[in-house]
């Protein structure tokens, strides 16, 4: 398994639970439940998206220079 591929599913996964926790923060709003962890799993779902990202771009950056370098 490659490094982008790895990423990518880590940045699909992120944004599910960002989203997922988004949702729960909105239903638990409404219903004037605590959302402070709501909050907390947004912000680490956002943490993990990034981070996730980032992998992407350094994977693709070395990918680029690998094929400068045969070029």
């Amino acid at each position: 398994m490659s490094a982008i591929t790895t990423a990518m599913q880590g940045a699909i996964n992120g944004y599910a639970r960002f989203d997922k926790a988004a949702s729960r923060t909105a239903s638990d709003a409404a219903q004037g439940n605590d959302i402070v962890s709501d909050f907390v799993e947004q912000i680490e779902a956002r943490q993990a998206l990034s981070a996730n990202i980032s992998v992407v771009k350094a994977a693709d950056a070395m990918t680029g220079r690998l094929l400068n370098i045969k070029a």
